[in-house]
């Protein structure tokens, strides 16, 4: 897959600020905030590319995010209709999608563990809870409800993201098995947070909370 794009006169307005940035979904046509849904642009080669980092150049195509609203976009030709030409989509697309979001919310919490503001196994997240200090709490994929509880408990207003194994989780900590980890209040687990709300479309876990 060619991922070099062209340059193009439409760069979505980025020199707006943040809060007037509002993009319509090409296939349900409605505008909204940018946070909840994924850009795409067409390769000079005529292949429609996820740009999850919003940093490619070229004219941006923006979808909700949400497996079934890439899914019917494949299917419906809303990206030819949009670009005005006949580009070419992989029917894999939605996976393509979620597995780059799933890679961008993994490497932000080994950037927090790196850090300093990212921690894992249960006591240090229920310690740092106790010091008003958890913004984002993660559970494994694995974790036993029991646990879960407990830790929500101490902190029911964070919101919790349950969408990566123990492995993964594992790998990014360097330990054997992570079943409880949490990100420390603050601009990373905000920005984790969108992200994963956004992975949340494709992986259908419903993350309840505000982004600010």
């Amino acid at each position: 897959m060619n991922l070099a794009i062209a340059p193009a006169s439409d760069h979505d307005d980025d020199d707006a600020p943040d809060s007037l940035r509002e993009r319509r979904c090409i296939v349900t046509r409605e505008s909204g905030d940018p946070a909840r849904m994924v850009r795409f642009v067409v390769s000079p080669d005529g292949e429609v590319v996820p740009d999850v980092d919003e940093k490619l150049p070229g004219r941006g195509l923006w979808l909700t995010a949400s497996r079934d609203i890439v899914q019917q976009a494949v299917a419906s030709g809303a990206f030819q209709k949009a670009a005005r030409s006949g580009v070419r989509v992989t029917p894999s697309l939605a996976d393509d999608v979620e597995a780059a979001l799933a890679r961008r919310c993994l490497a932000m919490i080994g950037f927090a563990r790196r850090a300093g503001i990212a921690v894992a196994g249960f006591e240090k997240v229920r310690a740092l809870a106790a010091k008003g200090r958890l913004g984002v709490l993660i559970a494994s994929r694995e974790a036993a409800p029991d646990g879960r509880r407990k830790l929500a408990a101490v902190v029911p207003d964070a919101p919790e993201v349950d969408m990566f194994a123990d492995a993964e989780l594992a790998r990014l900590f360097g330990r054997d098995s992570v079943t409880h980890a949490a990100l420390e209040s603050g601009r990373i687990a905000r920005e984790f947070l969108r992200e994963a709300m956004r992975l949340s479309g494709f992986r259908g876990q419903k993350i309840e909370t505000a982004l600010n």
